[in-house]
């Protein structure tokens, strides 16, 4: 059994693959991922003993600039991973048995899996995006309604537009490409990637997705890659040297954060009478001063580290999240775009720990949200969710692709 995993994006979307990759190779299937070509990938992949074919551009360029990507950036790469992943999926899924695609919108997937004559399988790591009668669809570059056509509460209007926005970005080169391998054009882009079943790969504690999208959804729980590295021994000594500190990181999202965000974080952190453990990242964060009570590290073991911290500090993200959580460790999250928000009010929700109210925190406002996150009912409240958590996502997601593979599934998953 051959199988093929796609997704354009950051760690966040890159690590579930790897991790379903790797469940499916213990079952005895052949398993690739195509992802970006940054280094840090192909190391993650190499560590698990996953193939990694690289496919578009490299993500850490396009977020980690001094400014976020702008339409006309977005534009020009829409219509590049399109011809990417024509180009790599075609010659990489020939023979396969199945082919799943997640991260930034696929499009091409779907469609060299028609071409191929396989099963297609789209994956989301969370319901961010997906048509809903519920709440609004995110920001896409692209034309925007007016008031007169679209109020704040008409959300069948808000999400017509969104999908002629995804059109937009993608249609053009999605259907020139499919006309020069003999298919007729599709109509809507969106619901064409999407189709109408696809699997979450999200903790159901985390994300009761019931009544949030029209979608069927199949959720397996998050895909978790076991991470048994040791950690540095600075950072070991570090722990050991005091109370359990606090650590703060932001992820891949550099272009985004605040530039202040490590100043504003280690002054909040040393409020609370805390030491910090800083993430540098991708927006390369740094200790403002050369004190001992702040260290700074690179990519670690979080899940050894958040169960030896006293809270994490972070931007929301759905893997920070769900590896904070299974580790029990209290979470302050500070949302910066996307689903972020989402994850910052589950949080919150949930008991397991605190959000801040907007992007841009001061000293004063983060200390006053991890304050909250330090008492010992929060502690007591992650702990209780951790034993909650699902560990087995991706193992439930390999059965389930190999149960499609096996029976041949449709030429394309509708």
């Amino acid at each position: 059994m051959r199988v093929v995993l796609s997704a354009w994006g950051s760690r966040g979307d890159i690590e579930p693959l790897v991790a379903l990759a790797a469940r499916l190779r213990e079952l005895g299937a052949q398993a690739r991922v195509c992802a970006p070509p940054d280094e840090e990938f192909a190391e993650l992949a190499a560590r698990a003993g996953v193939p990694l074919v690289p496919l578009g551009p490299k993500v850490r360029p396009v977020v980690s600039g001094a400014r976020p990507p702008t339409a006309q950036d977005a534009f020009r790469l829409a219509a590049e991973l399109v011809a990417a992943r024509f180009d790599t999926l075609t010659s990489v899924a020939e023979g396969c048995d199945a082919l799943l695609a997640t991260g930034l919108l696929p499009a091409g997937a779907r469609d060299v899996a028609e071409k191929l004559g396989i099963p297609y399988v789209f994956a989301c790591l969370q319901t961010y995006g997906l048509p809903s009668r519920h709440f609004p669809p995110g920001a896409r570059p692209g034309r925007r309604s007016s008031p007169e056509e679209a109020g704040p509460t008409d959300l069948e209007v808000l999400w017509e537009e969104d999908a002629r926005r995804v059109n937009a970005l993608y249609r053009e080169a999605l259907n020139s490409h499919r006309a020069a391998i003999g298919l007729p054009p599709v109509g809507s882009v969106r619901d064409h990637v999407f189709t109408g079943r696809a699997l979450l790969a999200a903790d159901p504690v985390l994300l009761p997705w019931k009544d949030l999208t029209e979608l069927h959804l199949v959720q397996t729980g998050a895909w978790i890659l076991p991470d048994e590295r040791p950690l540095p021994a600075e950072l070991e000594a570090f722990l050991d040297a005091g109370a359990p500190p606090v650590y703060v990181g932001f992820g891949s999202i550099a272009s985004y954060v605040p530039e202040d965000i490590a100043q504003v974080a280690v002054a909040a952190v040393r409020a609370q009478g805390r030491r910090v453990v800083l993430a540098r990242g991708w927006a390369g964060l740094a200790p403002v001063d050369g004190a001992d009570d702040c260290l700074a590290v690179g990519e670690v073991n979080q899940q050894e580290l958040f169960r030896r911290v006293a809270a994490v500090v972070h931007h929301g993200g759905a893997g920070t999240t769900t590896t904070a959580a299974l580790a029990g460790a209290p979470q302050v999250v500070v949302p910066q775009i996307a689903d972020q928000p989402y994850w910052a009010a589950r949080v919150a929700e949930l008991g397991i720990g605190s959000a801040h109210d907007g992007p841009t925190p001061t000293a004063g406002s983060l200390s006053a949200v991890l304050e909250a996150a330090l008492t010992p009912e929060t502690r007591a409240r992650a702990r209780d969710v951790a034993g909650a958590i699902r560990t087995d996502g991706a193992e439930v997601a390999a059965e389930l692709l190999l149960d499609l593979a096996g029976r041949g599934g449709p030429p394309v998953s509708a």
